[in-house]
């Protein structure tokens, strides 16, 4: 029998952190904050996110770890203006990984 490779609907928390490398502490303080973050809990009271919600933490951390914004103006920011925000880190993202890429290329062509 043949396992298909399916991907998850929901995350614990632990593989959560593993994915985006944000505490769990973190994590649990933005779900206080933002209300795109609503994961959902089993009746023990663990947290189950769906791949969607992980985003929006990777899209959080970008806004107050990187750019240096308050919770409170990244709300401010996801309330007002979602579409260009994503937008605008989906081109941080990419240019990331250009600029990684140029990095390992001039690397190679230096040994």
């Amino acid at each position: 029998m043949r396992t298909i490779d399916m991907e998850k609907i929901f995350y614990p928390i632990g593989e959560v952190v593993e994915k985006t490398g944000i505490n769990p502490s973190t994590i649990r303080y933005w779900e206080k904050h933002f209300v795109e973050l609503s994961p959902r809990k089993t009746e023990k009271g663990t947290r189950r996110f769906t791949a969607d919600e992980i985003e929006t933490l990777r899209l959080i951390n970008h806004l107050v770890k990187e750019r240096g914004m308050t919770v409170k103006g990244a709300g401010q920011m996801l309330k007002d203006n979602r579409e260009n925000t994503i937008k605008n880190w989906e081109v941080v993202k990419k240019l990331k990984e250009i600029k990684k890429m140029l990095t390992s290329i001039r690397d190679e062509i230096e040994e």
